[in-house]
């Protein structure tokens, strides 16, 4: 065997709910974005009215103005950050992610209690795309025009020759 295998193209890595739909639009695609869309918002919804509970169960409780508004302002502010770092995960990939917003154990906490933040980006984002869609197509193009290079032979004059300086 003296001519190098031919490799095989690359495949699209599969989104959950979209498996490898997503590179042509095909399969139902439109149907899985509005299911996804419509699943997000409805768990949004549930979640809201779950942490309504949990808060009003403080305020019953008659802990002080004080305490009901520091509770209130730390849901908030953990809603939005993992809002902020659905959003971001979602549309630019985990690689975008750094310092205290890539650290699963510093970050996991937030991210429980900011629930409802993730679950209304995840809504949001898949109203544009499927939810992970971008990052996964930059890498997939980039590995399809990594293979088209691999391809195309080299021109006669190229191999070997630098130019001096």
């Amino acid at each position: 065997m003296s001519e190098k295998a031919e490799r095989p193209s690359p495949q699209p890595e599969p989104i959950r709910f979209f498996g490898t739909g997503w590179v042509t639009h095909d399969t139902g695609y439109w149907l899985r974005r509005v299911g996804v869309s419509l699943g997000a918002l409805v768990a949004a919804g549930a979640g809201a009215l779950l942490m309504r509970l949990g808060v009003q169960g403080v305020f019953v409780s008659a802990a002080g103005s004080l305490v009901d508004t520091l509770l209130v302002v730390a849901v908030a502010i953990c809603t939005c950050v993992a809002a902020i770092r659905t959003w971001t995960l979602l549309s630019k990939g985990r690689a975008s992610l750094d310092g205290w917003m890539a650290d699963e154990k510093s970050i996991g906490p937030m991210l429980l209690i900011g629930f409802v933040g993730m679950l209304v980006a995840y809504f949001l984002r898949s109203l544009f795309e499927a939810p992970g869609e971008a990052e996964k197509r930059s890498r997939y193009e980039l590995a399809l025009a990594a293979h088209a290079r691999r391809r195309t032979p080299a021109t006669a004059g190229s191999g070997g020759k630098r130019k001096r300086r």
